[in-house]
């Protein structure tokens, strides 16, 4: 599921910029906007540019965030590149306005499945991902306020007007990243599971928060589990339900909604 949610939502980001955003020259966030402004005015294509800029940022991701995230991230990036190269140009909305606004829309669903389907569409959204896993940040928010330099870039190099609609277009990307992403929402894991040890190693070991053994017993069985708890963000769902998965299928999780959390949330990860 997490692959088809990656597939899904990169090309639907490629059809925002193919059809709403890069007919009317309108830029959108990070090294997807740049490949975009190398597209516009150079012959390399948007989709060499946007494979080639993303590369040395895999390499930060592989080694921050881990060898699932970054392949996830690596397939992300080659089938936004794909569909940038293969799906045809065109304007569907002759309104600037409203290609803006729609564009930004569709790429942030896009984008945020991916995110949902713990992966990312590569450049600063590496760096975004590493920024939220070690401070509390709404992660659309930060990736909007992280693309001054794209917006200055469109107005120096097309016109502030340009630039203005490329603001809107980044804003409505972040606020509906935002929506879909739902980074802060806090969810509290009770695991229950004959295999402690090697459930406590395996989260430990895959992601940013620390947790808590406590030892039990079952009431029917009577057999020895330990139970493991621990508070994770929205986002890390999918890549928890996964890790568990393959250490015991048969483990028995109970997932509720957090209100608050006081205290260290993230793990010290040096």
């Amino acid at each position: 599921m997490q692959t088809l949610g990656i597939v899904f939502g990169s090309l639907i980001v490629a059809i925002a910029f193919n059809l709403f955003l890069i007919p009317h020259q309108i830029l959108s966030s990070g090294f997807g906007g740049i490949s975009m402004m190398i597209g516009m005015l150079t012959p390399m294509d948007t989709g060499v540019a946007n494979f080639l800029l993303n590369l040395p940022l895999l390499v930060l991701g592989y080694l921050k965030l881990g060898k699932k995230f970054i392949w996830n991230t690596v397939l992300s990036v080659l089938v936004l590149s794909a569909g940038l190269y293969a799906l045809p140009a065109g304007s569907i909305a002759e309104n600037e306005i409203l290609s803006a606004l729609f564009g930004g829309a569709v790429a942030g669903l896009g984008i945020g499945i991916v995110f949902r389907s713990a992966g990312s569409t590569g450049g600063i959204d590496i760096i975004a991902m590493i920024v939220t896993r070690k401070k509390d940040f709404p992660i659309g928010m930060l990736l909007s306020s992280m693309n001054a330099v794209v917006i200055l870039a469109s107005g120096f190099f097309f016109d502030w007007d340009t630039a203005l609609t490329t603001l809107v277009s980044i804003y409505t990307t972040g606020k509906v990243i935002d929506a879909v992403y739902t980074h802060h929402m806090k969810l509290t894991l009770m695991i229950i599971t004959g295999k402690g040890e090697e459930m406590k190693k395996q989260l430990l070991g895959n992601i940013y928060h620390g947790l808590t053994v406590l030892d039990g017993i079952g009431g029917y069985s009577n057999e020895r589990r330990n139970v493991l708890m621990t508070v994770i963000s929205r986002y890390e769902l999918a890549q928890v339900k996964s890790l568990i998965a393959n250490v015991d299928p048969t483990a028995f999780v109970n997932i509720t909604e957090t209100v608050e959390v006081m205290g260290l949330f993230h793990k010290d990860t040096g």
